[in-house]
C-alpha cells in the first residue's frame, strides 16, 4: 500500500527541522573546537617541560570533536538528498538513489543528540518498515551504510600518525615550535662574558655590514617584498583541515595559454602585409607623393564636376549646385 501524503509532509518537515538544527550544532562545535586549539597550543608550549603526553591524550577529544562534525555535515547532505528528492519517497519500496542516504541515517541517528533527526529517523522507519531498518542497523558486510558514515561512528583510539598530524598542524597555526626535540635552548653566558658595551667579534662585523649602504646594482637585484603594491581582491581560503587530511594544501593549475583564432591571424597577416607595402613604397622620394595628390584630385573630379564622396561634409558652391540641378 501506498504511504500517504501525510506522512510524507511530516517527513519533509522533520527534514528540514534536522538541516536547521544540524547548522546550529556545527557552528557551536567549531567556536569549542577554536578553543580547544588555543588551548592545546598552549599546552604544547609547556610541554617543553615533559608535558608531551598530556598534550597526546588531550589531543584525541579535539580528533573526536572533528569526527562529529564531519559526521553532522554528511547527514546535513543527506537530509538535503532526501528533500531535494522528496517525489521519489512516494513509492512504497525504497528507491535506489534513496537508500544510501536513508539506511545512513536509519543507523546514524541513534548515535547522535539531535532530536529532529531521531524524529525523521522513526518517520522514515514507519514508512520503509522495520525489515528494512534492521537491515540499516546490522549493516551486514558493510555494504547497507555509507563507508565514510560508519567510520566516524566506530568507537576507536585514533592512530599515531593522526595524533602526530594534528599536534604539528595545530603548533603551525599557533606558531609553536614542536616536537620538543627541535626545540634548541640558546646558550648561557658566563659571568665573565656578560659585557653589553664591548660585543663579539661577529656582533662588530654585522654591524658594520648593516651599516654599509647598497649600490644601485644590488638594489636592482633585490627581490622586492610580497606585500608591497595593492592587493588582489581575490582571495582563495584555504580547505579546513579534516580528519582525512589533516595538512591540506591549495594548489592552482597555471593560467592556458591564450592562442589567436584564425580570424585574428588572418588580419594580423593582412596588416603585417599592408605595412610591407607601405614600406616599400615610401622609398619612390617626393615624386610618389605628388603624383598620388594629382591621381586624387582627377577622381574627386569626374566630367568637370566634383564627384560626390559618401561620408564627406559638402561645402557651400556644392550645395548651390545641387539645388541649381533640382530647379531645372
Amino acid at each position: 500500500m501506498a504511504p500517504s501524503s501525510a506522512l510524507i509532509g511530516k517527513i519533509k518537515v522533520q527534514l528540514k527541522l534536522s538541516i536547521s538544527r544540524l547548522r546550529m550544532v556545527q557552528q557551536k562545535d567549531e567556536a569549542i573546537a577554536k578553543q580547544q586549539r588555543r588551548a592545546m597550543a598552549q599546552l604544547l608550549e609547556r610541554s617543553k617541560q615533559g608535558k608531551s603526553e598530556s598534550a597526546r591524550i588531550r589531543v584525541e577529544n579535539i580528533i573526536r570533536s572533528d569526527l562529529t562534525t564531519e559526521l553532522h555535515e554528511i547527514l546535513e547532505l543527506y537530509c538535503e538528498l532526501l528533500l531535494a528528492r522528496a517525489g521519489l519517497l512516494e513509492s512504497p519500496v525504497c528507491d535506489p538513489g534513496l537508500e544510501e542516504a536513508v539506511k545512513s541515517i536509519i543507523f546514524a541517528a541513534p548515535r547522535t543528540e539531535i532530536k529532529e533527526l531521531q524524529a525523521a529517523r522513526n518517520l522514515l522507519v514507519e514508512k520503509y518498515g522495520k525489515d528494512f531498518a534492521m537491515e540499516a542497523m546490522d549493516n551486514k558486510d558493510g555494504t547497507q551504510v555509507a563507508e565514510r558514515v560508519a567510520r566516524r561512528l566506530r568507537v576507536e583510539p585514533p592512530g599515531e600518525e593522526l595524533v602526530g598530524g594534528y599536534l604539528r598542524e595545530i603548533a603551525r597555526t599557533y606558531g609553536v615550535q614542536w616536537p620538543p626535540e627541535d626545540f634548541v635552548e640558546t646558550p648561557e653566558f658566563e659571568e665573565g662574558d656578560d659585557n653589553d658595551d664591548d660585543p663579539s667579534t661577529g656582533e662588530k662585523e654585522r654591524v658594520k655590514k648593516s651599516e654599509v649602504p647598497l649600490t644601485t646594482e644590488e638594489l636592482a637585484k633585490a627581490t622586492p617584498p610580497r606585500d608591497l603594491g595593492p592587493k588582489s581582491p581575490v582571495h582563495i581560503a584555504p580547505p579546513s583541515p579534516r580528519t582525512d587530511n589533516v595538512s591540506p594544501r591549495v594548489r592552482l593549475s597555471r593560467p592556458p595559454e591564450l592562442k589567436p583564432g584564425s580570424r585574428m591571424a588572418d588580419a594580423n597577416a593582412k596588416a603585417k602585409k599592408g605595412k610591407e607595402d607601405s614600406g616599400g613604397g615610401g622609398g619612390t622620394g617626393g615624386g610618389g607623393v605628388g603624383n598620388a595628390k594629382e591621381g586624387k584630385e582627377k577622381k574627386d573630379v569626374v566630367g568637370g564636376k566634383k564627384a560626390v564622396v559618401p561620408g564627406k561634409v559638402p561645402d557651400v558652391d556644392e550645395l548651390a549646385r545641387r539645388f541649381a540641378e533640382l530647379k531645372k
